[in-house]
């Protein structure tokens, strides 16, 4: 398949979407035919299942649930609009993937990555990103920054407690460790222009 796959992943308040914001500007200033999306979410039935997983009401819902959930999303996404994207050559960008999955659903919620990743397989079908940028931050400063931003939406994962959060991020950088082909780990803790750089630098290694 024609096209390249980019993900970028993080834990809460890493700063992806701020910079992916700038990134995508900036390749479109170049001439580059981008497709900027998100997960959960980037089409309306995705969009749908979202406001179920991240809706605060919903702390009823069971680990295996959210991960089923999460995939569900994913693959629906994936069939509607990044696989259509890809094969007309676009550039997708993509706020999270199933990393996100391995790393908040698989190790901090203890379900195994082994077990999400095989959910996972199956949604997504060998369809896996050509570059994935892990935006590194400890849940310390991500969360101070998640409280500072009054415009950003509170869902049900923000009020999870801190060693969730710690877990979150152990499990993103054992799946660096063992992707290392694929997962370029970015310091989000510098300031936004050094982690901007460092992050267009990455993505225009693989557009060569």
């Amino acid at each position: 398949m024609p096209g390249l796959f980019i993900t970028i992943e993080g834990p809460e308040g890493a700063g992806k979407t701020t910079v992916l914001q700038r990134i995508v500007e900036e390749l479109e200033k170049k001439g580059y035919p981008i497709v900027q999306t998100r997960e959960p979410g980037g089409i309306a039935i995705a969009e749908q299942i979202r406001s179920v997983i991240l809706n605060k009401d919903n702390t009823k819902m069971d680990a295996r649930t959210e991960a089923l959930l999460y995939a569900a999303a994913r693959r629906q996404h994936l069939v509607e609009k990044v696989i259509p994207a890809l094969q007309k050559d676009f550039i997708v960008l993509c706020d999270r993937f199933v990393d996100s999955s391995l790393a908040y659903q698989g190790y901090a919620r203890g379900l195994g990555m082994e077990e999400v990743a095989s959910i996972n397989a199956f949604a997504i079908d060998g369809m896996m990103p050509a570059l994935t940028l892990l935006f590194d931050v400890q849940p310390e400063v991500g969360l101070a920054r998640i409280h500072r931003h009054d415009g950003r939406e509170v869902n049900r994962l923000d009020l999870e407690d801190l060693s969730f959060h710690q877990k979150v991020r152990e499990g993103y950088l054992k799946l660096a460790e063992a992707n290392r082909e694929r997962i370029v780990v970015i310091d989000a803790e510098q300031e936004q222009e050094l982690v901007y750089r460092a992050a267009l630098s990455e993505i225009e290694k693989v557009l060569g």
